[in-house]
């Protein structure tokens, strides 16, 4: 476990650079063209990602980001 202390303008920088890293990975995660194996490690990443974030803001606005699950070929995501 690692710590680290931030002042305000920083924690709000991170917090935009996790916003667009979640965004970029939901908006691959819906492409088509993107293969299954990858598109389960990208899931993987994001999880991680969301896990940072959620540290960094209010419970009202971590629900925005949470991944849905959804289907794909038979399987449950």
């Amino acid at each position: 476990m690692l710590g680290c202390l931030f002042n305000e303008k920083e924690a709000q920088e991170i917090e935009y650079l996790l916003k667009r890293e979640m965004e970029e990975l939901l908006l691959d995660l819906s492409d088509p063209r993107i293969d299954e194996v990858v598109k389960r490690a990208m899931e993987e990443k994001y999880q991680i990602v969301y896990g940072i974030y959620k540290r960094f803001v209010p419970p009202n606005e971590r629900m925005r980001y949470m991944l849905k699950r959804y289907k794909r070929k038979g399987n449950d995501f």
